[in-house]
């Protein structure tokens, strides 16, 4: 690794660790909250970076329990729930809950008015048309892309706003209605993709994944937005195990599903699972 390389690396890693030193202070106060008030507290919904510096600093954590949960069983951004001991928590029950705690999140159901006029959205237009109606991004969690629309998880304050305001996306006027968790289901798409690497290697199998070479991977790699089964992995030669779920920000998702065979050269046969 050249200089140039090793002063970069070292500048993100600076980053990243003052980075994780303000949202692991954050996380300690929302839990110091909890035990002092007695009531469950929760975080804004996290990207994959801050759910790995949350699991690293639960671990800290002997005077509350906490669960994280998106709405959905695989989803990608969660709420942190901070709760006291021994304190069982339910609300309304029509509220999104895991494991005992209700969650303040809510489901949209984003439609065209008109499916014959409507443009082919994809999730870049869904989320931008939310955001431009100031929203933050830590308010919102996944945006799940479907034929006829789009499922939207958003915190509980914001669901009636988005509701009433978000009429258009593009070209397309569009309805939102709220959708309860018994009625909500989502089977997500995937293909098979089957090839051969010189090892299972995260940035070997990444680059077979996103059809992209090894060396245009490492930058994403070292620049800590490759996570492994949501924890952060910086090091372009860790090797997979099977079933490890592998998200690249800005590329995709992926389920390493393990080696078939191995060629008499020594290369190894893959088979991962693409979300699509």
């Amino acid at each position: 690794m050249g200089r140039l390389m090793l002063r970069r690396y070292a500048q993100v890693i600076k980053f990243m660790d003052k980075t994780e030193e303000i949202f692991q202070k954050h996380l300690l106060d929302l839990a110091d909250a909890a035990f002092r008030r007695g009531i469950p507290v929760f975080s804004d919904f996290m990207n994959l970076n801050e759910l790995n510096i949350f699991h690293k600093t639960v671990r800290k954590l002997s005077h509350v329990q906490w669960g994280v949960f998106g709405g959905y069983e695989t989803a990608e951004r969660q709420i942190a729930a901070f709760i006291p001991d021994a304190l069982y928590y339910e609300e309304k029950t029509d509220s999104w809950q895991n494991g005992g705690i209700s969650y303040p999140v809510s489901c949209l159901k984003i439609s065209p008015l008109n499916r014959k006029f409507a443009d082919a959205l994809n999730h870049r237009d869904y989320l931008g048309a939310v955001l431009n109606l100031g929203i933050e991004r830590l308010k919102l969690g996944d945006i799940l892309v479907e034929e006829d629309g789009a499922y939207l998880f958003c915190t509980e304050k914001m669901a009636g706003f988005i509701s009433s305001e978000l009429t258009r996306i593009r070209h397309t006027s569009v309805i939102c209605r709220e959708v309860f968790q018994e009625s909500f289901t989502f089977q997500p798409k995937t293909e098979i993709l089957r090839g051969t690497v010189a090892s299972v290697r995260l940035d070997s199998v990444l680059a077979l994944a996103f059809r992209a070479s090894r060396s245009s991977l490492v930058g994403l790699i070292e620049g800590g937005k490759v996570f492994v089964n949501g924890k952060m992995v910086v090091s372009n030669g860790y090797n997979l195990k099977e079933n490890d779920i592998i998200s690249a920000r800005g590329m995709g998702k992926f389920r390493y599903l393990g080696m078939t065979a191995q060629t008499k050269k020594g290369r190894c046969y893959v088979e991962i699972e693409k979300y699509v």
